[in-house]
């Protein structure tokens, strides 16, 4: 047999090590957050660690652990036959659970009786949970950051893209959020990732940047979307160098129309994402919005948002948040066509020795 245990700090430090990573929790639990790359062999499915809880507590640990073994068996074997037959005897895979108790130590301890070299994460996904929250500030401190600021619609986003293709090293909060920021910002039918899991994706990201080399970002508020970006990171980018981006009224209100097309395509769902605004804009407003928007005048709608809601204090805002923004160089180009920003980001990078 050939089990061993080792830290999250450990097994965060080298996770190419290991042939698999597997995570022995429930569906449920693994769509919340995993380790990158984690594959989801549960011990438990969902419904069953429900059954095997409530026993637990309405009729007693043993009754419950003894159901458990028989469940845990039964699935542990499942996955044998599925991926295991296959696999040389110098296959390594990493195991962890919860806190790497019973559901990770039992399919480690088969595992490894077969003859493979297993390795279970001490204190399981808790324990890796809290290895990346305390990684993120030493990595966000040890980089350095380069922040696109400028106001809605000029193509920020673009830009960071534009910068990727052009070589690069890219922070792309509001993807690894899965939303574009802003209060109409959510991506229609794609729910954001939980907080673990956008913690994870920023970890991960912070890590695999060289930081002998700048890294581009936007110039975000704290939260994106319903998630929050971590403090020390945060603080970093506020601290950074600036780059601001401008860009005439009339093509911010053309690239808005394409970046947020499903407003146009779907009129009802734009009225009810006004409806978020009412708080800040007041009835009135957002209902002449409404109906601006529902006789067709989506265009006129971005304009009146621009002027109304996202320009008046944008520029307080960032002087009072990013200490380098009113240093910071401004690049303005004719549009936000793709070919447009591949040669601003060819240039900046030109300009900034990257």
């Amino acid at each position: 047999m050939s089990l061993k245990t080792l830290p999250a700090a450990d097994v965060l430090a080298d996770l190419a090590q290991f042939d698999t990573i597997i995570d022995a929790r429930t569906p449920a639990e693994h769509a919340e957050d995993h380790l990158p790359g984690a594959l989801n062999w549960p011990s438990l499915y969902n419904e069953q660690r429900i059954t095997v809880g409530t026993m637990y507590k309405q009729v007693n640990p043993f009754e419950a652990k003894k159901r458990g073994a028989a469940m845990v068996a039964r699935n542990v074997a499942d996955h044998i036959e599925r991926e295991l037959l296959d696999k040389p005897k110098s296959w390594k895979p990493l195991v962890y659970c919860w806190r790497g108790g019973n559901r990770s130590g039992a399919m480690a301890t088969i595992f490894s009786a077969i003859g493979f070299h297993v390795t279970l994460l001490e204190g399981g996904y808790k324990a890796y949970r809290h290895a990346v929250l305390a990684a993120i500030p030493p990595l966000a401190q040890a980089l350095q950051f380069r922040v696109l600021c400028g106001p809605t619609g000029v193509g920020k986003t673009r830009l960071l893209h534009a910068l990727a293709r052009a070589g690069a090293q890219v922070l792309d909060l509001e993807a690894l959020a899965e939303h574009r920021s802003s209060v109409l910002g959510l991506l229609p039918g794609q729910p954001q990732p939980t907080q673990r899991m956008f913690d994870s994706r920023v970890w991960a990201a912070l890590r695999a940047f060289d930081p002998g080399r700048p890294v581009y970002v936007e110039a975000e508020s704290k939260r994106v979307g319903n998630v929050t970006v971590d403090d020390a990171l945060m603080t970093r980018m506020r601290a950074s160098p600036c780059l601001t981006v401008e860009l005439s009224t009339s093509a911010r209100v053309l690239l808005l129309m394409e970046d947020y097309a499903q407003f146009s395509q779907d009129t009802e769902y734009f009225c009810q994402r006004l409806d978020l605004l009412t708080e800040l804009r007041g009835k009135g407003t957002v209902a002449a919005w409404q109906v601006q928007a529902r006789a067709g005048d989506t265009p006129g709608v971005v304009q009146a948002l621009l002027d109304q809601h996202y320009d008046p204090k944008y520029e307080e805002s960032m002087r009072r948040n990013f200490a380098a923004y009113a240093q910071s160089r401004v690049w303005s180009p004719p549009d936000g066509a793709a070919h447009t920003l591949d040669a601003l980001a060819r240039e900046i990078l030109n300009a900034e020795g990257d």
